[in-house]
């Protein structure tokens, strides 16, 4: 750097400390009523050695989530707050309408006690519930595994089976399609019913559906979201009683209107395979 570009570097730090003086300056005048933002260093998609996520565009992923390096995301599927998809020293793969719930953690395996490089493959309409952890396993279609579950290296979760919340479900273990494990060490509990194998795949369809409300929310403009408020200011106390005397019929307006496909009893029921 020149004497020149060094004089112009030093003027514009002059000048940024000058705005960050005043600024808190200001602030401080302001007292309670100042608002601070501060700025977050969080990504949710991050390109990681060269690996970049590869994410259907219909894909649900929420602002706090992380997905990071080489992972693939079929359509349909979502992944919820604060979850994180961590394929930096192998690959993640995620088939279609398949929802990783709230502080889920999947992540792989480079090397291993058996010496096995292993990825995570989890298939299509699968339901990971919250605060589990996937790491270097597969999980087959149409699967469940409950709130906080942990499945290490090796663990295969055959197709229509289910993994108990809570349950640790040890390396290279595979369980069989329409079984029940639960427990830690997981074992054998029971078999799936057919009630309990139609409930995983409403709960698929149940979160593809979910996921596309938080979406549109998500993606709404501070302008939209301060006339929303305001219509439901407007709109939270009515009565209908008073409001018949005086002849006014009121109408709720299409904004606030929730979709059919996320109110009880009007979701469309899911076809079983």
């Amino acid at each position: 750097m020149g004497t020149l570009g060094r004089a112009i570097y030093t003027v514009g730090k002059w000048i940024r400390g000058t705005g960050q003086a005043m600024d808190r300056l200001g602030s401080t005048m302001q007292g309670g009523l100042r608002v601070e933002e501060q700025l977050s260093r969080h990504r949710t998609i991050m390109n990681i050695f060269e690996k970049e996520p590869r994410i259907h565009k219909d894909v649900f992923v929420a602002p706090s989530a992380a997905v990071i390096g080489d992972v693939e995301i079929g359509h349909g599927s979502s992944i919820w707050y604060g979850s994180i998809l961590r394929g930096d020293v192998n690959s993640i793969h995620i088939g279609s309408g398949t929802n990783i719930q709230d502080n889920s953690l999947v992540h792989v395996s480079k090397a291993n006690i058996s010496g096995k490089v292993l990825p995570t493959i989890i298939g299509s309409n699968v339901t990971i519930g919250h605060s589990a952890v996937l790491h270097a396993c597969t999980v087959e279609d149409e699967a469940f595994v409950g709130m906080g579950a942990t499945l290490l290296d090796g663990v295969v979760v055959e197709k229509h089976s289910m993994v108990g919340a809570g349950s640790l479900v040890k390396q290279n273990t595979r369980i069989p399609s329409g079984e029940v494990w639960v427990g830690n060490p997981a074992k054998f509990l029971r078999k799936l019913t057919e009630e309990e194998m139609e409930f995983i795949a409403q709960s698929a369809t149940n979160y593809i559906n979910l996921a596309q409300v938080h979406a549109a929310e998500n993606s709404k403009t501070f302008d939209e979201i301060e006339l929303e408020k305001m219509l439901r200011r407007k709109f939270a106390h009515k009565d209908e009683e008073y409001d018949s005397m005086l002849g006014v019929v009121r109408e709720i307006p299409p904004e606030l209107i929730l979709p059919d496909n996320i109110l009880p009893n009007k979701a469309p029921k899911a076809v079983a395979h």
